[in-house]
């Protein structure tokens, strides 16, 4: 294995632009870009990196704005990158990044939490400002994403950012090596669940009403901001099915369901559908599971007579009109959220219900519990489940079945996940560790789950009962505008991690050991990482010097 060794001449310094402001002075700093700037950092390390990409992914790139006095009317613009022979990449986006408020600290920080005297936490892209302020002796991140062509050259392009506003003309340099190498079109599965109900909608567009043409302008905004990060997976619920009681007959409306899913297909999203939850628990987290039966108001066993009517009609129903759409061969199901040691047979019992009707769909399930072998197709254990189950679950890929890993509120402690508080590279190594252990997708509940009036800044940080704090960015990676949606750092870091993820797939065909070694320097175990950024950034090279020749 080749070893890393940086020489201290390696390290350039890197260039802060100084502009007179009266007598104070306003500088133009660039920053690694995985380091989070807080409202209150006055110093960052010096940083001048060209960012090595292969061809098809994205280069990222932060400066830091620091003024003694008041800002105004900030704006931002780009010159294209060019290479010598001056070829241009010219797909650029800026943004200042806005600070978002956690108002309760997670419960069980990991070692390396980033605590903020401030209480406020870099996140929200603003790429559309024209008129930006920054209060005197505050850091403003800019942000800037290069998406590098596909067909791009391979060289080192070079370009400029400017930050332009009342008595302030600043510019700074980015450089981007691109190397001989394309990245392929990840394979690894990404689904963020997503809000496309009314309290969500009226973020994006207050006067909208459900399955208006506005509310699908709101779903295409979705698609949009899913397929630029790499999400192929799509939660689409089993609400958007209307349906219709004559009797016992049942009679059923697919109209909002197939135009949901063609607005993901159209936008080139869906590589998998996946079907959301026809039940859940019928009372507290240790009580059975019950499933849904229009007109009821409450949830019912399978073996409720009501329910077997209702479901022995759906699914053949369901089934038929997806194979009818094309969408059968993609499509899996979930049955009810969660199955645990204390209710899987509950759980057990309408799985087989359903597979009565449908035996060859598969059930995905976020599960903590390992009774469902033969039950479940496509296994979700949370981060820590997979990590001391995973000798069973190396089993069940055996057997044939998909495994995954997902995060929400937890874990918690040293365990990477995508909290406000957490290092950015934390929340991209994310994606390692599903090429370090093997796990071929990852589920997230809160894509824009937004709470609140104002989710951009309040309600971050959520206590559910008894100190069981949803942690600062587990609700939502991003944020409502009007009448669109704006990225986050984070989830550019997740987009950048699914990068990483495809690129040592496509080293471990060409050099599996050496993979899996690179890999391993960066994520020791389920806990252990290296953070140091600069390791990092040489991992990233080796594997494209890898792939280059």
């Amino acid at each position: 294995m080749k070893q890393f060794y940086l020489s201290i001449a390696a390290l350039a310094l890197a260039v802060v632009t100084f502009v007179s402001c009266g007598d104070k002075q306003v500088s133009l700093q660039r920053v690694d870009p995985l380091e989070k700037l807080l409202p209150e950092t006055s110093w960052s390390h010096p940083y001048s990196e060209i960012e090595d990409v292969a061809a098809g992914e994205h280069a990222t790139f932060q400066f830091a704005l620091r003024s003694p006095v008041d800002l105004e009317g900030l704006s931002l613009s780009f010159e294209a990158l060019k290479d010598e022979a001056g070829n241009k990449i010219e797909s650029v986006t800026t943004g200042f990044v806005d600070f978002i408020h956690v108002g309760r600290t997670t419960p069980d920080p990991g070692r390396d939490a980033i605590r903020s005297i401030s209480g406020m936490y870099p996140d929200a892209i603003i790429d559309d400002a024209t008129d930006w302020e920054v209060p005197g002796g505050k850091t403003q991140p800019i942000w800037v994403s290069v998406a590098v062509p596909k067909d791009a050259a391979p060289g080192v392009y070079k370009g400029k950012v400017l930050v332009k506003g009342k008595g302030v003309k600043l510019s700074g340099e980015i450089g981007v090596k691109v190397y001989p190498v394309v990245l392929e079109e990840p394979t690894l599965w990404v689904t963020n669940w997503f809000n496309a109900g009314e309290r969500a909608l009226k973020h994006f567009n207050p006067d909208a009403e459900l399955y208006s043409e506005e509310h699908w302008d709101y779903v295409r905004a979705l698609a949009k901001i899913m397929k630029d990060s790499y999400q192929n997976t799509i939660l689409v619920s089993v609400g958007l099915i209307e349906s219709k009681a004559e009797g016992d007959k049942w009679s059923f409306d697919f109209t909002n369901f197939d135009k949901e899913v063609e607005i993901f297909q159209e936008a080139g999203v869906l590589k998998k559908l996946e079907v959301g939850h026809i039940g859940g628990r019928v009372g507290l987290w240790n009580s059975p599971f019950g499933v849904n039966v229009p007109g009821v108001d409450k949830k019912l066993p399978i073996e409720d007579p009501v329910a077997r009517n209702y479901y022995s009609q759906f699914i053949p129903a369901f089934v038929a009109h997806l194979k009818e759409k094309g969408w059968y061969s993609i499509y899996c199901q979930h049955i009810a959220d969660e199955p645990a040691s204390d209710n899987y047979e509950s759980y057990v019992a309408i799985a087989k219900f359903f597979k009565q009707y449908a035996p060859d769909a598969p059930i995905i399930e976020a599960c903590h519990s390992h009774n469902l072998a033969d039950i479940v197709d496509i296994w979700v254990p949370q981060l820590n489940f997979y990590a001391d189950g995973y000798s069973f679950y190396k089993e069940r890929q055996a057997a044939g079945d998909e495994v995954w890993f997902y995060t929400c509120l937890a874990p918690q402690g040293n365990y990477a996940n995508r909290f406000l508080e957490q290092p950015l590279l934390k929340t991209r190594l994310l994606h390692w560790i599903n090429f370090r252990f093997g796990a071929t997708g990852y589920l997230h509940w809160g894509l824009n789950q937004w709470r609140g009036d104002d989710p951009a800044y309040e309600s971050t940080s959520i206590n559910l009962e008894g100190g069981n704090i949803l942690p600062g960015g587990d609700s939502w990676i991003i944020y409502p505008g009007d009448k669109k949606l704006y990225g986050s750092i984070r989830l550019e870091a997740m987009r950048d991690g699914i990068a990483d993820y495809t690129l040592l797939q496509m080293l471990a065909r060409k050099d599996e050991a050496l993979a899996k070694e690179i890999c391993r320097q960066n994520v020791y175990n389920w806990t252990t990482y290296d953070m140091s950024t600069l390791h990092f950034r040489l991992a990233r090279r080796q594997i494209l010097e890898a792939l280059s020749k």
